[in-house]
């Protein structure tokens, strides 16, 4: 069997990263360790098991070792204890390597720092910032109590021992402050004070800033001294799963209510566009989105409140029915953008204000549109 150092190489060298420490670190981590024998692959709705012992070492390797994100869990199953293809959703993965690079190249880590990591997940990225800046300065929070054992177990394989701490990442670690950077594994529908207040002056908090649209943009933040915050997103079109705590709660069955019928303003497949769903869902926040065919679907998850549009001879129709005229916010922040010139959302930047508040703002923090995170 070629040896697993020859797979460690090649992902290292197809990763794009100018920092040749995080090369380094890509080359000696062995991916392998942080996967157990089992994942999650997807086959269509559902996601299927697939085990080392089934395919082989060396095909097990060359699955391990490609720059994709694996899942690992899916509704709390563990891949090895799945006895079939599940329906469901993702609750755990590794996160495809060139990510977790980009994470960390773009928080702008470098010796001596110390780090918090929210969501140690398998525990790889934060081997690999151990092997970058040594043990002692990296702290790592999981909120699963299961994923934490599994991952402290792999990182104790593989040599390293960090600060591995079982809680609410959201929370930090304020027993490890002050922090250099901290950087997320996961999306937040906005930034938690602790992390703030964790961060010392001029340091960075790096994260997707997500919600139940489904769209996140990435971002670093610089921490002024006062504990206010501001920064400029990148433009990598990225997904991670939102931290448990801000996952949106269950929502009833859809049936579409006809309420108030009127023509839109703006087409609905502007939705499908990676900037245009992120613009969608900071206009209506505590909105879910769903598509049926053609047909968008809008569904207010604390008021009940809906919108859904259907073509109308060359156009669309919107229904809007509830105490919150979702597709109105919507439509409003959508014509905005498009009449800026539709900007990518590396226009985009965020700010956290002294008050607490948190917002978005196009192009210019004084001037442009903005709009308000839930805080």
């Amino acid at each position: 069997m070629t040896a697993p150092a020859e797979f460690r190489r090649a992902l290292a060298a197809s990763v794009p990263v100018d920092d040749p420490a995080w090369r380094e670190a890509l080359a000696a981590v062995p991916r392998s360790t942080f996967l157990d024998d089992a994942l999650y692959r997807p086959a269509g709705t559902q996601w299927e098991p697939v085990r080392r012992e089934e395919l082989g070492d060396e095909e097990w390797c060359r699955l391990v070792y490609q720059d994709t994100t694996w899942v690992t869990q899916v509704d709390g199953i563990d891949a090895a204890d799945a006895p079939g293809p599940l329906a469901g959703n993702p609750t755990s993965s590794s996160t495809l390597p060139s990510l977790v690079i980009r994470m960390l190249d773009l928080a702008g880590i470098r010796e001596g720092d110390k780090v918090l990591e929210i969501g140690t997940g398998t525990g790889y990225s934060t081997a690999l910032l151990c092997h970058r800046l040594g043990n002692r300065p990296v702290y790592s929070v999981e909120y699963d109590p299961r994923i934490a054992a599994a991952a402290a177990e792999h990182l104790r394989a593989a040599g390293y021992s960090p600060t591995l701490i079982t809680g609410d990442g959201l929370m930090g670690h304020r027993n490890g402050a002050d922090y250099d950077a901290i950087v997320a594994t996961c999306s937040v529908r906005h930034i938690p004070q602790a992390w703030l207040y964790q961060v010392r002056g001029g340091g960075t908090i790096t994260t997707a800033i997500g919600g139940w649209m489904h769209a996140s943009g990435l971002i670093r933040l610089t921490v002024d001294d006062d504990g206010t915050a501001t920064g400029r997103f990148t433009g990598d079109q990225i997904t991670y799963m939102l931290a448990r705590p801000h996952e949106r709660p269950p929502r009833p069955t859809f049936y579409p209510r006809h309420g108030e019928a009127r023509p839109t303003r703006v087409d609905p497949d502007l939705l499908e566009d990676w900037t245009g769903r992120w613009i969608a869902q900071l206009a209506a926040p505590s909105a879910e989105l769903l598509r049926v065919g053609d047909d968008m679907i809008l569904v207010d998850v604390a008021t009940g409140s809906q919108a859904w549009t259907e073509r109308s001879g060359a156009g669309w129709q919107v229904h809007q029915h509830g105490p919150l005229r979702l597709w109105d916010a919507v439509e409003e922040a959508l014509t905005t953008w498009r009449d800026a010139g539709a900007p990518a959302q590396d226009e985009f930047g965020m700010t956290v204000n002294e008050d607490g508040t948190q917002r978005v703002w196009l192009k210019d923090p004084s001037a442009g549109p903005d709009w308000h995170l839930p805080v």
